[in-house]
């Protein structure tokens, strides 16, 4: 696929993944349309932004741009305790928004690919939570969905599913990315390395737990990929097919940062050794990830830094 002149659609896309996949098409000289909640900020002028709340209304430049391609980014979550209330908001902004903006492109002639970023919370947590050893999730292992957001993003991916059976005019990939964390976020390690540059204490529990982090600039490059090969379709996996316990999280920013205060505090949530099967991914798209913890945490901090530097 040539991005070039290409027409793109990326709802979310002023978030972590979002704004490195802008960042990515821009420099492939793709046509986009910016959708988000929040005001823009691009300095690039050829990014057309629209500033909409998509669990109220569906802009009408969603279609009237004639997208070529959506990636779907959008998206509300609370992924360790969802605090009462929660239904609400997960149903409206993950649920509703996303069948309306289906509602809205799901017809168009232009569109020939939708790209949505869903979950591994979608997986059976019985195969992972638990567990003794690392569990590598594959795309054909059982499901149950975790929680609201893993359920919301299930409803979705059985919605594309029906979509695609039935009108059959265009594509669509469900990329189930594991743990994301990167530059100018609110997951867990930058806010860990905020309060490590400012001395303040961190709380940490579950240190033996295991996740797949994957960087959010690998994650926009891979959901690329994904939309480059036209073999890529249905449920893929997207992490580093990795996991990293949080305690080795503690280790690399102890390494990095210097003086840490940790207050280690007992949970009774299940420990976690969960990591991405990533053979069907490479086998689509002849690519993996390749940014790991400890390079991906030294650049939080050189950004964090920065910001500390410049008075922010």
């Amino acid at each position: 696929m040539r991005w070039n002149g290409k027409k793109v659609l990326i709802t979310g896309s002023m978030g972590i993944i979002g704004r490195a996949l802008v960042s990515r098409l821009v420099s492939e000289s793709a046509q986009l349309l910016s959708v988000d909640i929040k005001p823009t900020n691009w300095s690039d002028n050829s990014i057309k932004h629209v500033q909409a709340d998509l669990s109220k209304v569906i802009p009408d430049e969603c279609a009237s741009f004639g997208p070529e391609v959506i990636f779907h980014l959008a998206a509300t979550f609370e992924r360790t305790i969802e605090s009462p209330g929660y239904w609400k908001t997960s149903f409206d902004n993950n649920v509703l928004a996303t069948h309306r903006l289906l509602e809205k492109v799901s017809s168009l002639d232009s569109l020939k690919l939708f790209v949505f970023a869903s979950s591994y919370l979608i997986y059976d947590p019985k195969l992972y939570m638990g567990a003794i050893e690392v569990c590598s999730l594959k795309e054909t292992d059982p499901i149950a969905p975790r929680n609201l957001v893993g359920l919301a993003k299930y409803f979705t991916e059985r919605e594309l599913s029906f979509l695609e059976d039935t009108e059959r005019q265009f594509r669509a990939v469900s990329a189930r990315i594991f743990r994301v964390y990167g530059r100018g976020s609110r997951d867990v390690i930058s806010r860990w390395v905020r309060a490590g540059l400012r001395g303040e204490r961190i709380e940490v529990w579950g240190k033996d737990s295991r996740f797949d982090y994957i960087y959010a600039d690998d994650v926009a490059e891979g959901l690329i990929k994904l939309a480059e090969s036209q073999n890529a379709e249905g449920i893929v996996n997207l992490g580093l097919g990795r996991s990293r316990s949080i305690g080795e999280v503690i280790d690399i920013l102890k390494q990095r940062i210097g003086t840490l205060q940790i207050n280690e505090i007992t949970s009774d949530i299940q420990r976690e050794s969960s990591q991405a099967d990533m053979s069907l991914f490479n086998k689509i798209t002849g690519w993996v990830p390749s940014t790991t913890l400890e390079e991906g945490i030294q650049q939080i901090v050189e950004y964090e830094r920065k910001l500390v530097r410049n008075g922010q």
